[in-house]
């Protein structure tokens, strides 16, 4: 097996509070890449989630950014990004997608299938991203399996493949009977109910089951021959083609079904895969090694004041004091300390290899969007910037400080977090988010990171569109509403509208301008 197709690059969507962060302290836990895995909501620094460093995260137990972090098993490397699942950060979880080859999608018992996590698996499906389903929190009480499984098939218009299936559910759940291997996955027997023991058996005829599910073995026994009987096989090919999910019960919090899911994962899930790009595709079995920038993070050590961009290698074999060009710039770019992330930890990369996400410290230079080749230009596309549909203006408490808040607003602007406009006419810098807990979020890390005392005022603009056209048309579009025109950080003309129906009536009227809702970098 090439360097290659042992990756496994994947990233973990779902609907806020459905489990996820804790299904990737888990994975990590099985992977050896952390030794504790703890509770996203207990007490204490230790027992915070590994993949949750921002102080806001770890206040309020959600996940507001993406994490890369890298583990090793059975001679697999998995690259695992956990998203943010609340709809207000949906443009980071958006560009991580783009640098995934499948997804986890992770559904509460209790609740099926949300509204977020049908947002984004949209997204994936716009990329032929395949999906693996785990059905989280069988352990309490929830809707009935099949309904659950038909809502996910009905829904997502996918076929359905269980790879196990829970032998009660909350209050009477005993475990997982594994419907391909027939292993039995019991409780540990202590209060906490933990995972414990696997029991090979013989079939779902074997005595054993009796002895471990009590007065529910004949329900699990009808239960698991109609899900045999009424779904389909696991067909690998159709999971690739985006045509079926392979889903597994459990709970992520009891480790039932975790390991399971990597095991599904070696064994399915699509190595690294070609990439789009002009003038064309990236293979990854290409020698030169090519790659693209996805996400920027500042400020992940505070202390040092740092600025990671992630580099999802594309082709070739990296090697670390490798010089890549900037092909956006032309810029030569040593590449002396390149980075792979183990949640909060990280380890110097000698090398790398398709599928591998490494981190790049730089002081500004590499930008969301940035294609990085060896030799050959080649550009990387569906990587956009989003517009806003929230405008404000900062006011800032301590005016002595507005260096700061300009390199603060530069830093988050480069993370592709917030948009950073400028009005021709006019000198206060407008932010634009695309949901208002990012709002919250701008605040907390101008104050946690920069020591910034800021708020938000009104902006006289509720929405902002990219323009383009003839320059001569540009030209006069601009001139006859230059008191609504801006330009974004790459100064790109951008039009600000008042309102949905100026912005509508606009475009109506103005048929030779092009307005854009999303702008990729040139």
């Amino acid at each position: 097996m090439t360097a290659s197709a042992a990756r496994r690059t994947f990233a973990i969507i779902s609907h806020p509070d459905a489990g996820k962060t804790t299904l990737t302290e888990k994975l990590l836990l099985f992977g050896g890449a952390i030794h504790m895995a703890g509770e996203v909501r207990a007490r204490g620094q230790n027992r915070r989630a590994r993949s949750d460093w921002m102080k806001i995260e770890q206040a309020r137990g959600i996940s507001v950014t993406s994490s890369v972090m890298t583990f090793e098993r059975g001679g697999i490397v998995y690259n695992l990004l956990d998203t943010p699942g609340h709809e207000d950060f949906s443009e980071d979880t958006y560009r991580t997608l783009t640098a995934v080859d499948s997804a986890v999608m992770v559904i509460d018992a209790a609740r099926g299938i949300e509204a977020q996590t049908r947002k984004l698996f949209e997204v994936c499906r716009l990329r032929d991203v395949p999906i693996m389903t785990f059905i989280n929190k069988v352990d309490r009480e929830g809707r009935d399996p099949f309904e659950l499984l038909d809502e996910i098939s009905d829904i997502l218009a996918l076929d359905v493949a269980p790879l196990n299936w829970p032998a009660g559910m909350g209050g009477e759940f005993k475990g997982l009977y594994d419907l391909r291997t027939h292993k039995f996955l019991k409780p540990d027997g202590t209060p906490t109910g933990a995972a414990g023991e696997t029991v090979q058996t013989t079939g779902l005829d074997d005595p054993l089951i009796d002895s471990i599910c009590g007065p529910i073995a004949s329900r699990l026994r009808d239960q698991a021959e109609l899900a045999l009987g009424g779904y389909a096989t696991l067909d690998a090919d159709l999971y690739r083609k985006g045509a079926l999910t392979p889903v597994l019960f459990g709970s992520a919090l009891k480790d039932f079904g975790v390991e399971a899911l990597i095991d599904a994962l070696a064994e399915f899930a699509p190595p690294p895969r070609p990439q789009p790009a002009l003038p064309h595709p990236v293979a990854p079995s290409e020698p030169q090694v090519s790659g693209f920038v996805f996400k920027v993070q500042a400020n992940m050590n505070p202390q040092h004041r740092d600025r990671i961009a992630f580099l999802r290698i594309a082709s070739g074999k990296f090697r670390r004091g490798m010089k890549l060009r900037q092909v956006a710039t032309g810029k030569v770019i040593a590449i002396n300390s390149p980075i792979f992330f183990f949640a909060q930890d990280r380890e110097i990369a000698d090398e790398a290899f398709p599928g591998d996400i490494i981190g790049i410290p730089n002081h500004g230079v590499l930008r969301v969007g940035d294609s990085l080749v060896e030799k050959e230009d080649v550009t990387f596309t569906g990587i956009p910037n989003f517009a806003p549909e929230i405008l404000r203006r900062v006011r800032l408490g301590d005016p002595t400080k507005s260096k700061q808040l300009r390199t603060a607003l530069t830093d988050m602007a480069e993370e592709g977090v917030t948009q950073l406009f400028k009005p021709l006419i006019g000198s206060q810098w407008i932010v634009g988010v695309v949901g208002q807990l990012q709002l919250e979020v701008l605040i907390s890390r101008l104050e946690a990171e920069y020591r910034v005392a800021a708020s938000f005022e009104p902006s006289p603009y509720e929405t902002a569109r990219w323009i383009s056209g003839d320059p001569a048309e540009l030209k006069r579009f601009m001139s006859e509403n230059s008191a609504a025109m801006a330009e974004d950080r790459d100064g790109a003309p951008v039009f600000m509208a008042r309102d949905a129906w100026e912005l509508n009536y606009t475009i109506q009227r103005e048929s030779k301008i092009r307005f854009s809702a999303t702008r990729e970098r040139a």
